[in-house]
């Protein structure tokens, strides 16, 4: 076999039969090698857990070669005696990792009469804005369970889907656990959590509040040693609350530390800012700064004006210390292409902050707006 390089590798032994590449968000994807038994173990757990919930047709939103729906969109279907519906992204008005012909995605879900999706944060967002533009075209939705994952969902958005009729459920995941761990499901939901693990997959939390995930098989990455570790480390931070649900509060390796010396996990106030429907993509940054700047993506069309306006309402219902209070417009949006995301749709971040604040200047950049004086936020204020 070969890596993406060209670089020729054996596998890790008889027992593999799947290799999926993580993101390689700070380096070079990785191979993680699946085994056969574990694929089959994920997949009839998830069987198991949608034991009681009658879906008739599955439809596919993401590429097969996408692990998430390699397994949950087509394996699990299958095995219950689902359909699975497997239409060109452009058929469904996806096109690359960020364009969405909103009206087209809706029609299309409706037209094939679909009962169950796997959506990424930003579809689902682009779901519900588009049945608010079409109701007659909502009504016509025949969805039973949305599975949301990928990355942090903001509680809003889960309650604005549901609003308009799309039932969206949050869960959590990594190649490196044959991608499911945790899910919420109808009957069996915590809002702001991403569910309770799967049963049979053991999850527990580090001291320093890393999310730890029992082993499930995984045969190592490509062209390194096995695994023999009990416990896989996912860079993730959370917590388990008393009923068993798993909080995920951000990436390990992503948090900064103000210069007034809290620590904020990034993706927390991304959330809340991709809540609004003016903000298409952004990325905050705030190490070692006395406030926070986020790199922003405006949706088209978007003014500067409507840009301030949602900002400020995202900043409303943060803390002081996790407001956004300098952005910046980005020049294009982010993509594989310009290497500002993975091929997954994560951020890239040192690239993003490579380009829009690594340089000489970034605090004059005329694309940049702040929020007025620090009366609010640093005056009579301990953050």
């Amino acid at each position: 076999r070969r890596t993406p390089t060209g670089r020729e590798i054996a596998l890790g032994g008889d027992s593999c039969c799947k290799v999926t590449y993580t993101s390689g968000s700070t380096g070079t994807p990785k191979g993680v090698m699946l085994s056969g038994t574990t694929v089959d173990a994920i997949t009839r757990r998830l069987v198991e857990s949608f034991s009681g919930m009658s879906i008739s047709r599955h439809l596919c939103t993401m590429p097969l070669a996408t692990l998430l729906e390699n397994i949950a969109g087509v394996y699990v279907p299958l095995a219950r005696g689902t359909a699975v519906c497997v239409p060109s992204l452009a058929s469904l008005g996806l096109y690359g990792s960020s364009r969405i012909d909103r009206s087209r995605f809706l029609n299309t879900i409706a037209r094939f009469g679909a009962e169950s999706l796997i959506l990424q944060p930003q579809t689902l967002r682009e779901l519900t804005a588009a049945v608010k533009a079409e109701p007659q075209n909502g009504a016509n939705l025949r969805l039973r369970f949305v599975a949301v994952g990928g990355a942090k969902v903001a509680e809003a958005d889960l309650d604005e889907a549901a609003s308009v009729g799309i039932p969206a459920f949050q869960g959590y995941g990594l190649s490196e656990c044959a991608s499911v761990v945790a899910l919420n499901r109808p009957g069996d939901e915590c809002r702001g959590s991403v569910g309770r693990p799967l049963v049979g997959i053991a999850v527990q939390i580090a001291p320093d509040g890393e999310i730890l995930v029992g082993r499930q098989g995984m045969e190592g990455y490509l062209g390194e040693d096995t695994i023999s570790c009990d416990w896989i480390a996912t860079g993730d931070l959370g917590h388990l609350d008393n009923d068993g649900y798993l909080h995920v509060t951000g990436r390990k390796k992503d948090v900064f530390i103000t210069s007034f010396g809290r620590n904020v996990s990034p993706e927390w106030p991304e959330s809340v800012l991709l809540h609004e429907p003016e903000v298409l993509q952004a990325c905050v940054f705030g190490e070692a700064m006395p406030y926070n700047t986020s790199v922003v993506v405006p949706s088209p069309s978007c003014t500067t004006e409507a840009l301030a306006a949602a900002m400020s309402r995202a900043n409303a219902v943060l803390p002081d210390y996790a407001r956004v209070s300098k952005w910046i417009i980005a020049d294009e949006a982010f993509s594989p292409a310009n290497g500002e995301l993975t091929q997954t749709g994560k951020l890239r971040r040192e690239a993003i902050a490579a380009r829009y604040l690594n340089t000489a200047d970034h605090e004059r950049a005329p694309v940049a707006a702040r929020v007025p004086p620090s009366t609010e936020l640093y005056e009579g204020t301990s953050p």
